[in-house]
């Protein structure tokens, strides 16, 4: 499955953006679904996560009431709605797939990556 990832942009602090993910070559439906970022010398970090049957969301500590995950099967896309942004949210943001996965925290059960779309927030 290809994934592209896309809405990056500038933003100033408080405000929000929308990532998309779409996929290709294969249906998402089967697929967990999650968001990652990385900063500039930082290691990549989980942001958030949905189970394949979208029943489960899972949100870092650090983002979690500001950032909402879903998807939209019928698309074969997920988003990521990011609310209340802050400097600190400044970062590559990746889409990744893991089939029939959890909405795991952990970056090796993803299967299939996006090249990944930069958010940066600043004044």
């Amino acid at each position: 499955v290809q994934l592209q990832a896309s809405g990056g942009g500038l933003v100033q602090p408080g405000g929000s953006l929308r990532l998309s993910c779409a996929a290709s070559g294969r249906t998402l439906s089967r697929y967990a679904m999650g968001w990652f970022r990385q900063a500039p010398g930082k290691e990549r970090e989980f942001v958030a996560g949905i189970s394949w049957e979208g029943t489960i969301t899972n949100y870092s500590d650090s983002v979690k009431g500001r950032f909402t995950i879903s998807r939209d099967n019928a698309k074969n896309t997920i988003f990521l709605q990011m609310d209340s942004l802050k400097p600190e949210d400044t970062a590559v943001y990746y889409c990744a797939a893991d089939l029939y996965g959890s909405a795991s925290y952990d970056s090796n059960l993803y299967d299939y990556w996006g090249q990944g779309t930069q958010v940066t927030v600043s004044s």
